[in-house]
């Protein structure tokens, strides 16, 4: 057995040679390089192959491959502009950001139309007082984290508060009521119940401002504020057109009550039509969201709840059109 191990050992060591660089043991190859020859000659040969048929088919095994790992980011073609600007950054026009800056905004005459700040702002000496009259005048103030901010802002350097600029300045309620009763004898404002999307929002702004309305009410919460988009679909009737916004749509009806004004609101459940609605007097004409319509607890402010006869198959309309059909109705009396 001592001398089969030493046989074994010894054929092995003429395989390898000492490597005089490193010190280890070097495979000799030169008893295979005709074997080594045959297969690279082999491997050429299947390589050129493979790539005329990869050739003739477009590289379509290429194509077919799919990589392990997918990146998010998705790098633009030749033909792409380089230069372009993220959607996200022109959505940013009317935002401002920072405490001087925010601080500047708010001590000024601007319209603002929406405000994010973090607790220690909103509670700081410096902000607490400006917040606070901001929203008592309808101006919606969210108290939001750090965090939360900066994913508002695609991380920019907020210093804790954000807000954004309304196209249009707003009333107070009082100064509305005001406004439309020394300005006709018996006026018809609009008020908007949870109508969220801008672009209805605008409509019917555009469509008030169109029958003569004297005003839109907006409440603080569920319902789109004076944004571009809003003031884009309104074609220039934020120009000519008063606007409150409330805290309390529901205490803001009462208030008109008191003041003279009948509440009509419009649901397609009503057996009453509108075109049957005699009244004369100083009228608010709620409108609600197309999905949900009136609130229940608005429903139960409303003098008269009224609806739009319709003659064809569709059981609803859209929350614009269906406020400028009965604007059309109630000034045409």
């Amino acid at each position: 057995m001592k001398n089969s191990s030493n046989k074994f050992r010894r054929k092995n060591n003429k395989e390898y040679k000492k490597s005089s660089d490193f010190g280890f043991l070097k495979k000799n190859t030169n008893h295979s390089e005709k074997n080594d020859r045959f297969f690279n000659n082999s491997a050429i040969n299947n390589k050129a192959e493979n790539f005329k048929k990869d050739e003739n088919n477009s590289f379509s095994s290429l194509k077919r491959r799919n990589p392990r790992f997918k990146s998010n980011t998705e790098f633009p073609s030749k033909n792409s502009d380089m230069h372009q600007e993220p959607s996200y950054k022109r959505n940013f026009d009317d935002w401002i950001w920072g405490k001087h800056s925010a601080y500047e905004a708010l001590s000024s005459d601007r319209a603002i139309n929406r405000i994010w700040c973090t607790s220690e702002i909103f509670s700081s000496d410096k902000f607490y007082v400006l917040l606070k009259e901001l929203k008592s005048k309808g101006v919606l103030i969210e108290e939001v984290s750090w965090n939360r901010l900066s994913q508002l802002t695609y991380g920019a350097s907020h210093q804790g508060i954000a807000l954004q600029l309304a196209c249009s300045k707003t009333i107070s309620l009082e100064q509305l009521i005001d406004f439309s009763k020394h300005n006709c004898p018996n006026p018809i404002l609009v008020a908007l119940d949870g109508i969220t999307d801008p672009h209805n929002v605008g409509a019917i702004i555009r469509s008030a401002e169109a029958f003569d309305c004297k005003g839109v009410i907006i409440p603080q919460r569920r319902s789109a504020g004076l944004t571009g988009t809003v003031a884009k679909v309104a074609a220039g009737a934020l120009e000519h057109l008063h606007v409150s916004r409330v805290v309390n749509l529901n205490r803001a009806l009462e208030e008109l009550k008191k003041n003279g004004f009948l509440v009509v609101g419009l649901s397609g459940n009503s057996q009453k039509s509108i075109s049957n609605f005699q009244e004369n007097a100083p009228l608010v004409v709620v409108v609600g969201s197309e999905d949900n319509g009136i609130s229940l607890l608005t429903q139960k402010k409303c003098d008269f709840i009224l609806s739009i006869s319709l003659k064809g198959k569709t059981s609803s309309l859209n929350a614009s059109v269906a406020a400028a059909i009965s604007l059309f109705h109630l000034t045409s009396k």
